[in-house]
């Protein structure tokens, strides 16, 4: 990760919702930049809502700041230090303001008005630099940022934030141009990034983990043989293909378990498809697990399998944690050749795809 060193002052994230549950990667990097010495402060957009959270949230120095939930009903909480924004220079932060209902979307008021919020923090705080995770929500309040207070940012562009359908392009090349540096984490994000614009520095950094943590531990795979899959019930998982995968497996008279842990929005249509497929006792869905947990169960697994697709909407993934984690276990791994997949899993090398 690239950011100022600690001689800078603290550096701010900034994040859509902190901590989250499948967001592993972001709290890993949050406590190696700790570990490395850099004072770090923690703005959430979202209070969390995921109900479970992994044992190593506990050891983040981090201060974290949630900001109000809604600026409609909390709009004395905004006035205060918008005010103070507004008087350290009238005239650009009017000129924002006006550039911002100009564009007639409501997403684009709140991320003004949380940049606000933050703004006079920042300052009292003496942090000059932000970082935000995802080309989205958290990186328009960090451009904002930049616009009304001079704070310098950056930020980290993952998959579903630069790959969906939605995705304005003209808005995504406005972040980057006025960044810092950018991060992704594949080359082949970086390819694509670079098709946007050319002229701010984008550098790969390719998620990373503890190895004191997660390294081979001595555990044997399971008999019957376990197929793992881990991430959140979405399309782009491809957990659909896996559970027919199963049902050819079956029927060809193979003998294993397949658990799929995770939760999401497909996990009704994921259950019918196992219950239509008569696979009930052979694959599960147990729910999201915490990583502490994931760790003792990844070695018990024969193969962990990604079949990551292409979504309708364009949504992909950019390189699943899960086949991290899974080789720096020893586990053998099974994926699928989408976007920055081969990179990591070269065929017959190290992994099949």
């Amino acid at each position: 990760m690239i950011v100022p060193t600690p001689s800078d002052g603290a550096v701010a994230y900034i994040l859509k919702m902190y901590p989250r549950f499948s967001e592993t990667f972001i709290l890993s990097e949050i406590l190696e930049l700790e570990r490395q010495g850099l004072d770090v402060r923690v703005f959430s957009l979202k209070l969390p809502n995921d109900g479970r959270f992994h044992a190593d949230v506990a050891r983040v120095r981090a201060p974290v700041s949630y900001l109000p939930p809604s600026v409609l009903a909390n709009a004395r909480a905004f006035a205060a230090p918008h005010w103070q924004v507004f008087n350290w220079n009238r005239r650009r932060y009017l000129r924002l303001l006006f550039r911002t209902f100009r564009r007639r979307r409501w997403g684009a008021v709140k991320r003004f008005m949380q940049a606000g919020y933050i703004a006079p923090r920042l300052k009292a705080e003496g942090i000059t630099h932000v970082h935000a995770h995802f080309a989205s929500s958290a990186t328009s309040v960090a451009h904002h940022l930049h616009q009304l207070a001079g704070t310098s940012y950056s930020f980290t562009a993952h998959a579903k934030d630069i790959y969906i359908d939605g995705v304005a392009e003209d808005v995504l090349k406005r972040k980057m141009h006025h960044a810092r540096f950018v991060v992704t984490v594949s080359d082949y994000n970086q390819v694509h990034l670079a098709t946007i614009s050319d002229d701010t520095p984008v550098t790969r950094i390719y998620n990373g983990l503890d190895l004191d943590h997660f390294s081979p531990n001595g555990a044997h795979p399971d008999a019957p043989p376990l197929i793992l899959a881990v991430g959140r019930l979405v399309e782009k998982k491809g957990f659909d293909d896996l559970i027919q995968a199963c049902a050819i497996l079956r029927d060809q008279g193979a003998s294993f378990r397949c658990h799929i842990v995770g939760t999401g929005p497909e996990e009704r249509k994921l259950r019918n498809l196992i219950a239509t497929l008569d696979l009930d006792g052979m694959v599960s869905l147990p729910g999201p697990m915490p990583r502490e947990e994931l760790i003792r169960l990844y070695p018990r697994a024969s193969v962990v399998a990604a079949p990551c697709v292409i979504g309708a909407d364009g949504n992909r993934d950019g390189l699943p944690t899960v086949l991290i984690e899974a080789m720096a276990l020893g586990v053998p791994v099974i994926s699928t050749a989408v976007t920055g997949i081969p990179e990591l899993v070269q065929h017959q090398r190290t992994g099949l795809s």
